[in-house]
């Protein structure tokens, strides 16, 4: 048995390990640490045997209170199916506009719609509803099939050129490339350009005037303001779906973009879409 080591300076035993000259003092802990620390292995033992713990094949050990914080999340969230179950039969029942004009269930519509709009809407409108290059900003009052309450339910609940929906909005802007001539295309370009002060060849304009007359009015209107009826966007604002610019419009004109939307009426049920359209409606630019 080896001899103990004592400091030459603190008088305490070593443990007998040394790095570069430097020992180790054998000082014990403190009791209040130690029976802390057992009073913490007792306690682990304790809450393994009162509460869920050792997991097992399939499932885990209950405990012995029974405890479960899933069921608690089950009960809260039956809890709260229940206490909105009153509004959710309301708002099935009414009509869009009779729930807006019922302050208490257009606040619950509204904030129901919000949370459905971030789970299925905002892959295309962004977050915010301000859209992106072929997908409408939500946010303002251009609407090409309108902005009504109504019209923005059909839109929600039909789709758009959605072809499992027999009740979907349907319009197709022609490809004008094998309609008129490429000097036709770059007048009428113009012409539309110049109707929000962007025209690149203003000398253009007169003639894409006529152009204009004989091709595109009757969809877009003959003083170029669109047709919700139809889905033909206002051409006298200047906001653009796809691209502003007159380049930009001389391509639709060749070759048209056409969006679809998904009918959601079917996907999410009736109440949804309802929550939706009120959501919508609520952002600003609802007629």
């Amino acid at each position: 048995m080896s001899e103990k080591q004592i400091d030459e300076l603190s008088g305490v035993e070593t443990t007998g390990h040394e790095w570069d000259g430097i020992q180790e003092l054998n000082n014990p802990m403190p009791r209040w640490w130690l029976w802390t620390f057992y009073a913490t292995i007792v306690w682990a033992v304790a809450y393994s045997i009162a509460y869920p713990a050792w997991p097992m094949i399939s499932t885990a050990t209950t405990g012995l209170l029974g405890y479960s914080s899933r069921v608690d999340v089950k009960n809260e969230l039956a809890a709260a199916e229940e206490a909105k179950s009153a509004y959710v039969e309301a708002v099935s029942a009414k009509s869009v506009g009779d729930i807006l004009a019922d302050p208490e269930l257009r606040q619950f519509a509204t904030a129901a719609g919000s949370a459905a709009f971030k789970v299925n809407c905002i892959q295309c409108h962004g977050s915010g509803a301000q859209g992106s290059p072929g997908f409408p900003n939500l946010n303002d009052d251009e609407w090409l099939w309108g902005g009504n309450i109504d019209q923005i339910y059909q839109t929600i609940a039909h789709g758009v050129r959605f072809a499992g929906d027999e009740e979907t909005h349907v319009s197709e802007m022609p490809a004008f490339a094998e309609v008129l001539e490429p000097q036709q295309i770059n007048e009428v370009a113009a012409y539309v350009a110049s109707l929000e002060g962007q025209a690149d060849t203003p000398d253009l304009v007169p003639a894409g005037a006529q152009v204009f007359a004989d091709n595109c009015a009757a969809c877009h209107g003959e003083d170029a303001k669109g047709n919700k009826e139809m889905g033909a966007p206002d051409l006298t604002d200047a906001i653009a779906l796809y691209a502003s610019g007159q380049a930009a419009i001389a391509q639709q004109v060749r070759h048209p973009k056409h969006g679809a939307m998904p009918a959601w009426g079917e996907r999410l049920g009736d109440v949804k879409v309802k929550e939706l359209a009120i959501f919508v409606h609520s952002l600003g630019g609802g007629e």
